[in-house]
């Protein structure tokens, strides 16, 4: 089957230190049933979409049945949770192994929800339906936004209840990852490991995300480097959507630059760098405003966990980070400018663009204004369609916008052009979340189908994404998410 399907597993992870993951098999469940397979993401993965429909490949996806070549087993790591440092784990997470593709690339293929694990600290192992195809939407939107991120190959239910605050339908995702390495990897492998494991798992993260620089003669400090400029980008790119992650621990944070972990968090509505959707984020630590400040300080625990491996001299490699790390909001703001620039159709720079920019987004905060549709309603000339039009400081706005247009070269079609590749038409709205998984609850996966049709392509700016651009009914009471359901 394993040929027919085109399974094509590795297991390089298995060869790193026994310190760092538990060979464990997931938990068989009762009777798996496929909801959503993602043909597009099997077929790049040289899989057989039409293959993997079948109900033996339904237990591969539940880990009733484990495909040849692979090598189930949880990962070993830690992290700071909101500030406070602890040892974690894969607690409901089997990684299968890896997948290789017809093009030579390597893929983690991991179940979220199979059963306990050696790290599961009392919990169930087990994930519930909705946040499990909630995961599957935000991943696959935020694929469709162009930031990186892991993917979601499949969803089964598994026939089986599991308990929260109150009795919800069980469900495994698969998902795919350019890798698990975590922050939180490095950070277990320098507080429980030795020395020599953790240039172990430093030379792993080389060759798997930083092949180029593993003959450095500091290629330590490259890598650091290499992660402080992918998770700025990463973060820049968040702002530049109104994407708030929720949970920003040390955990959650991969050393490939990919976004990982979707469960609190969720698409900011009216611009309010306030904005925290969490239900466990009482003190907004990881508020849309914070991200970038978060980005960093999680960096610097990475930087801590590879002292041993920048100098011999501790006090010595204490400076190699910290001039490292010193240099992180100013990489982020460069590229959150950049990116700014483009959503205003901007190509050259000048000094005061950023004090344009920052006053657009105080007259969108002062008047509640809606982050994605204003900057489409920009791009298009329909600014009469949103809460700035007739406002005297979005006039004003307005006039320094446009004379700052005639300053540079291109063409205003071009600088339209560059808005529209920079400006989603659609998000996936909280509320049209909650719609899609309320009606996959109820066995009508239509809804959901449809929505990441739409959210597939978010800067194609068609007619058929206009009703997804509508904003929700106005409610008393906040959105809020929920982590760990």
């Amino acid at each position: 089957m394993t040929k027919v399907t085109g399974w094509n597993l590795d297991n390089s992870y298995v060869r790193l230190p026994e310190s760092l993951f538990t060979s464990h098999n997931p938990d068989p469940v009762r009777s798996p049933k496929l909801i959503i397979l993602n043909d597009s993401l099997a077929e790049s993965l040289g899989l057989n979409a039409e293959a993997l429909h079948s109900e033996e490949e339904a237990a591969v996806f539940a880990g009733n049945r484990i495909p040849e070549g692979a090598h189930p087993l949880a990962q070993a790591y830690a992290g700071h949770q909101f500030g406070h440092f602890t040892k974690l784990g894969d607690g409901r997470a089997v990684l299968l192994g890896e997948q290789i593709t017809p093009k030579g690339e390597r893929y983690d293929i991991q179940l979220k929800g199979p059963g306990r694990t050696p790290y599961s600290r009392g919990g169930d192992g087990r994930a519930a339906l909705g946040p499990m195809l909630r995961e599957f939407i935000i991943s696959e939107a935020m694929h469709g936004l162009e930031i990186p991120t892991t993917r979601s190959l499949a969803v089964v239910s598994t026939g089986e209840s599991v308990i929260r605050e109150t009795v919800l339908s069980g469900a495994i995702l698969t998902r795919v990852a350019a890798s698990h390495l975590r922050v939180g990897t490095f950070q277990y492998a320098a507080n429980w490991c030795t020395a020599a494991e953790l240039r172990n798992l430093a030379d792993y993260a080389i060759e798997r995300h930083y092949p180029d620089i593993k003959d450095d003669e500091s290629k330590y400090l490259t890598l650091l480097k290499g992660v402080i400029e992918r998770q700025t980008a990463l973060i820049a790119k968040w702002q530049l959507v109104g994407f708030i992650h929720g949970v920003m621990n040390t955990d959650n944070m991969t050393i490939s630059g990919e976004t990982i972990d979707y469960g609190p968090c969720a698409f900011m509505n009216e611009y309010d760098p306030k904005t925290v959707f969490s239900s466990i984020d009482t003190q907004g630590r990881y508020a849309y405003g914070n991200q970038p400040i978060i980005c960093g300080w999680n960096l610097a625990r990475f930087a801590e966990a590879l002292l041993p491996l920048l100098h011999e001299n501790q006090e010595e490699a204490v400076e190699i980070a910290q001039n490292e790390i010193s240099g992180v909001m100013e990489l982020y703001n460069q590229k959150w400018l950049a990116g700014m620039r483009a959503k205003l159709g901007l190509f050259n720079e000048e000094t005061e663009d950023k004090s344009l920019i920052e006053d657009l987004l105080n007259v969108m905060k002062k008047y509640r204004a809606d982050f994605t549709n204003t900057f489409r309603a920009l791009t298009f000339d329909k600014i009469s369609e949103t809460d700035l039009q007739g406002t005297p400081e979005f006039e004003k706005w307005n006039e320094q916008w446009q004379a700052r247009l005639g300053r540079q070269e291109e063409s205003k079609a071009a600088s339209k052009q560059l808005m529209q590749n920079s400006n989603p038409a659609v998000i996936p709205r909280n509320h049209r979340v909650e719609e899609a998984l309320e009606a996959a609850e109820n066995g009508d996966y239509s809804v959901l189908e449809k929505l990441l049709d739409v959210l597939s392509n978010p800067y194609a700016h068609s007619p058929e994404q206009e009703e997804y651009c509508k904003l929700p009914a106005p409610s008393n009471r906040p959105y809020q998410t929920f982590c760990g359901t």
